[in-house]
């Protein structure tokens, strides 16, 4: 249970990215008063741990619904935690969140950023939304599910803490510590993810 809960707690950090996410929210609420920004920290974390959470409980059976089995989704989610992973590692990752905050920050009529683009995509996007998935149809009792909620919420509360702070840690971090971290944790990802397809084409040569 505690490698499930460490290897699982790994991946959410890898996908979600509190440091990377926090940089970005301080940029797009830059002039807000605190208790704004507050609110909007709180809402961003609370919209998308309900989509996260929503997936994990029901999307196998969405899955089912529409006839994919799970081997093929292990398969495809790795596959795409694996180009997330070159994008962190290639520092594309980055690029792509920083200009998809710049587009919004330049449209002076958008204040609210909690719901986009901070929960969903950059919190509740498509890497932590199969993250989930995965780690839940490869851990399918009761026991495995929780441990496997309880690494979520660890994530997410620490997201909401990243977001809180933001303005410090970056002070504190440093673009250039920040980008050896994400490169660090992009190579750890793309291990995960090539393990995930592993397993996917076991399943189906089984």
């Amino acid at each position: 249970m505690i490698e499930l809960y460490i290897s699982s707690l790994i991946t959410f950090f890898v996908v979600i990215d509190p440091p990377g996410c926090a940089p970005i929210f301080a940029g797009l609420t830059k002039g807000a008063s605190v208790a704004h920004r507050r609110a909007m920290a709180i809402r961003a974390v609370l919209v998308a741990s309900a989509i996260l959470f929503a997936f994990a409980l029901f999307g196998e059976a969405l899955l089912k619904g529409l006839g994919i089995s799970l081997a093929s989704f292990r398969i495809a989610g790795g596959i795409m935690l694996f180009l997330i992973a070159l994008e962190m590692v290639f520092e594309k990752r980055t690029e792509r969140r920083e200009d998809r905050a710049a587009k919004i920050a330049a449209t002076p009529e958008v204040e609210d950023v909690s719901i986009f683009p901070m929960a969903m995509p950059m919190i509740a996007g498509p890497g932590s939304i199969a993250s989930v998935m995965l780690l839940g149809s490869r851990n399918p009792g009761l026991e495995q599910h929780l441990v496997v909620f309880g690494a979520l919420a660890t994530i997410l509360l620490l997201t909401l803490i990243a977001l809180l702070a933001a303005g410090p840690i970056m002070r504190v971090l440093g673009v250039k510590i920040e980008a050896v971290i994400t490169r660090l944790l992009g190579v750890l990802l793309a291990a995960l993810a090539v393990q995930f397809v592993i397993d996917g084409v076991k399943i189906s040569l089984g």
